[in-house]
């Protein structure tokens, strides 16, 4: 009688193991390759905007998970080193890529770092996933030339590849008080949900859209 038992429940464990199979396989990710603006430097991690959109996505009963593979200081060469093995690992549907702050306060040469974003981004369309692009800028006194040239790398990046972009991460935060850090460079704990609400009006089509399809 006790081998039937557990033969009967290694049955019922096995149907219900299959039931939850399509729902497994229907869960989208959303992979945030970006650098200590997406790696919640200086915040509480709970606080940060990553946090704040799995938040919203799970009160909005989307059925997305949100991997954050940012990491502070880094650079679109680094990020571009990295990206094959987080596709492969991830196989994500869509893929925001927040890089590029660091090149430019390093003065890296903006050829450069345009064509290490057109290698992520054709790498992430490659996989069948869709790119998006975090426009950025940089302070003014890396001279007009050098921040004119480093701005435009993204519009004109997202004209090249038809690639959805969100012009300007720090839009409405770098010019406010209280919503920078004592660095000038980071936004502020009170600055995270403003981080989501630019990012979102973007990248929320693209999830209702990867859900319908």
């Amino acid at each position: 009688m006790h081998t039937i038992s557990l033969y009967v429940r290694s049955i019922v464990l096995s149907a219900l193991f299959l039931l939850t199979l399509p729902a497994l396989a229907s869960q989208n990710t959303v992979l945030v390759v970006g650098d200590s603006l997406s790696a919640a430097y200086g915040v509480p991690s709970e606080t940060a905007w990553v946090e704040l959109l799995r938040d919203r996505i799970e009160n909005q009963d989307l059925n997305w998970t949100v991997v954050n593979a940012s990491i502070s200081g880094e650079t679109t060469d680094g990020g571009l080193r990295r990206l094959p093995g987080l596709l492969e690992t991830h196989d994500p549907n869509i893929v925001i890529i927040e890089l590029g702050g660091n090149d430019g306060l390093r003065g890296f040469p903006p050829n450069v770092i345009e064509s290490n974003l057109a290698n992520m981004i054709e790498q992430v369309r490659d996989t069948g996933a869709t790119p998006l692009l975090v426009g950025m800028q940089i302070p003014p006194n890396y001279g007009q030339r050098y921040t004119t040239m480093f701005a435009d790398i993204f519009p004109t990046l997202s004209d090249r590849y038809n690639t959805v972009l969100v012009p300007f991460f720090l839009d409405g935060i770098y010019d406010q008080d209280g919503l920078m850090q004592g660095d000038g460079i980071h936004p502020t704990e009170e600055a995270q949900p403003r981080l989501l609400d630019n990012i979102w009006p973007k990248l929320e089509p693209l999830l209702n859209k990867q859900a319908s399809s």
